[in-house]
């Protein structure tokens, strides 16, 4: 038997590749799918059936990209939906992989025909359930995406799929949810690697409000909801171009790439501390690990990408990228900034400075502008900067009126990476006077201008 979890990092989604005999089953693949059909080979399986827990929000599921590379059958969830590709999953349906059984539970909630799959051992007994977005480690999926109006109703039919069916399966099984920590598609995931019904059961803070009335409470929230959101939803539903023989983006020497980068949008995935200290004039600074969060708020799906980086493998923005969409990556600055400064190009710099030199400013009533681009959550949990203007870098677009142009504006976060995200916005925008504060509040001694 295999089985195994891939991670695409960045949208922290877990997909899962399971065998027995000579066949296999692929649970949420993600677009670029050649790890599915490398491992299975390399097992000696073919893989046979390619099962959907929901129609995906935060990237493109790789079903009909991986059935066209393998000829299975694809079966996808939330059958109310008009999909172009595969056949509807009937609640209680089985499949057989080998010696071992899957069966879909239907368990809505997250969305409306959204389905878990439980695997059995070869005994016959419960052994792993996939839970799609329905239960994740430490939460459970959010019940917001059919609009505020519903989503008490949806808390509702959540509470019924986790406490009258997922939960009554047994403590012991194994619960394999389609995100990790990270993840848009719940507000709290936590660490925890693997878990099971009996860790979830006594660690998960939603699954201890068992009274239905207190779990819908608690559930039906509004959560943050990338504009790119919407763009998944139609291709997830009517088919996203095959990538076939999709040419991967070609290294451009700096006069080129400076010829291109007048009509594209140029991202640079380095560091903050390297964007800090040159690039590429009108850049957006999004570092490689965060580029799956935050480039579907910022980039247009209508215009080519250009990359700037210094990665061993170049190649990697582009597959981040390609997974929820972008398919315009055309390109990317051959040997970096090094080749850019060589040619005699001209490039940008970003002031940064410490927490503490900040706190100095401030004790010496210097009157910076402070703007925390943190989010609410983060604000809640370890402290507001009093007199900070909180705008999340989020939503930084459509508030950028908020901030002045004429005075030294501090950006700060808990890191300083989106702060970097933030000021590469703000000067694309014409500002000229941004600073980047490093390093988060453990950091913070102002006495002026102490924590709220």
């Amino acid at each position: 038997m295999i089985f195994e979890r891939i991670e695409s990092k960045g949208l922290a989604h877990y997909s899962y590749l399971i065998g027995d005999g000579t066949e296999a089953a692929v649970i949420d693949p993600r677009r670029d799918c050649d790890v599915y059909k490398k491992a299975a080979q390399d097992a000696g399986l073919a893989v046979k059936i390619v099962l959907e827990t929901h129609r995906n929000e935060d990237y493109i599921i790789g079903s009909s990209e991986l059935a066209a590379q393998t000829g299975a059958e694809i079966w996808h969830a939330d059958s109310q939906l008009d999909y172009a590709h595969g056949q509807p999953v009937q609640d209680g349906q089985t499949w057989r992989v080998g010696g071992l059984e899957l069966r879909a539970i239907h368990t809505p909630g997250h969305t409306e025909g959204h389905m878990s799959y439980l695997l059995h051992d070869p005994d016959g007994s419960p052994w792993i359930i996939f839970t799609g977005d329905c239960l994740f480690a430490g939460d459970v999926g959010r019940v917001d995406l059919l609009g505020m109006d519903r989503a008490e109703e949806m808390a509702g039919r959540l509470y019924d799929s986790l406490f009258d069916k997922i939960l009554t399966l047994g403590d012991g099984v194994i619960v394999c949810p389609a995100h990790g920590a990270g993840s848009v598609c719940g507000s709290a995931i936590s660490e925890r690697t693997w878990t099971t019904i009996g860790i979830e059961r006594q660690k998960n803070p939603q699954l201890q409000h068992t009274a239905k009335t207190d779990f819908v409470s608690s559930v039906a929230k509004e959560l943050e909801r990338p504009p790119y959101f919407r763009e998944m939803e139609r291709l997830n539903i009517q088919g996203a171009a095959p990538l076939g023989n999709r040419r991967s983006p070609s290294p451009l020497q700096a006069k080129e790439f400076s010829k291109r980068a007048m009509d594209a949008v140029v991202i640079d995935t380095r560091m903050e501390l390297g964007f800090s200290a040159a690039h590429v004039g009108g850049a957006l600074s999004i570092w490689l690990g965060g580029l799956a969060s935050f480039a579907g708020w910022f980039l247009p799906y209508d215009k080519p990408v250009l990359l700037v980086n210094e990665l061993e493998d170049p190649e990697e923005p582009f597959k981040r990228l390609l997974r929820l969409g972008f398919d315009r990556v055309d390109g990317y600055l051959a040997g970096g900034l090094l080749s850019w400064h060589m040619a005699g190009l001209e490039s940008h710099s970003i002031p940064t400075n410490t927490v503490q030199e900040l706190c100095r400013l401030l004790d010496a009533r210097k009157n910076p502008f402070i703007l925390d681009v943190r989010s609410a959550a983060e604000l809640e949990s370890s402290g507001r900067i009093q007199d900070a203007v909180h705008i999340h870098v989020t939503t930084l677009p459509e508030h950028v009126d908020q901030v002045p142009q004429d005075r030294p504006v501090y950006i700060f976060c808990g890191s300083g990476l989106r702060s970097m995200i933030a000021a590469s916005l703000l000067t694309q925008k014409g500002w000229t006077n941004t600073h980047v504060v490093l390093g988060g509040l453990a950091g913070w001694h102002s006495v002026s201008c102490p924590l709220e």
